[in-house]
């Protein structure tokens, strides 16, 4: 096998990381305890790849991808990440009621970055064709919301006049995790203009449209 696409994600990063993280901060710090496992089981695989692409000379790209959302998505509230668990809230407090929307847990204050699946196909296509080197390579959206942000938002544009409790007494997680994933420096000019094409979807609107996946899955 001479070209392979392996898919890390923002956890591999240290807890306290800059912001915007970038590639060089992996294994600089301690990682987030709650996802240290995962966070290394990823590490392993990228430094697997790296060790293939210098030994063999194999094309092995290693992207790292931030928080993802889109269709198929797991909307059961006891294992799926934060915005398709906030999509779920919100619609049933909709439709069924309380007038008001338990968050999973926290304060709401941490920073989450999002980007929607077919965003992230395209920018992988992108990098599988034009992106060579072994090392690391980060797919964000570019910017980043606090979780509060994301629901009020989300409850804004369903029309629902809801309260919103947060359960302070779980913890937060990481406070921060936006990805540098500016492509120029990593793929060179005339690459990165056929990146300028690549408009990712509004998380706001994005929201909206994940609600038809979160009625299907139900169904």
């Amino acid at each position: 096998m001479k070209k392979l696409l392996f898919l890390g994600s923002s956890c591999i990063y240290p807890k306290l990381a800059t912001q915007p993280i970038q590639e060089e901060s992996l294994l600089t710090g301690p990682l987030e305890p709650s996802n240290e496992p995962y966070a290394i089981a990823k590490i392993a695989g990228i430094k697997l790849c790296q060790a293939y692409a210098r030994q063999y000379g194999t094309a092995f790209v290693c992207a790292m991808p931030t928080n993802i959302y889109g269709p198929g998505d797991n909307f059961d509230l006891q294992n799926s990440h934060v915005l398709p668990a906030l999509v779920r809230k919100v619609h049933e407090a909709k439709v069924q009621g309380p007038a008001r929307c338990d968050d999973r847990g926290g304060t709401g204050t941490p920073r989450r970055e999002f980007l929607h699946a077919d965003d992230l196909a395209d920018a992988l296509r992108f990098y599988w064709r034009n992106y060579e080197s072994p090392e690391i390579i980060n797919v964000g959206y570019g910017e980043d919301v606090t979780i509060h942000h994301l629901v009020a938002d989300h409850r804004g544009r369903v029309g629902l006049e809801i309260e919103i409790l947060f359960d302070t007494s779980k913890p937060d997680g990481t406070s921060a995790k936006a990805l540098d994933s500016t492509p120029a420096a990593k793929v060179g000019l005339e690459a990165a203009d056929l990146f300028e094409g690549w408009h990712p979807a509004d998380l706001s609107l994005g929201c909206c449209e994940a609600a038809p996946n979160w009625k299907g899955w139900i169904n």
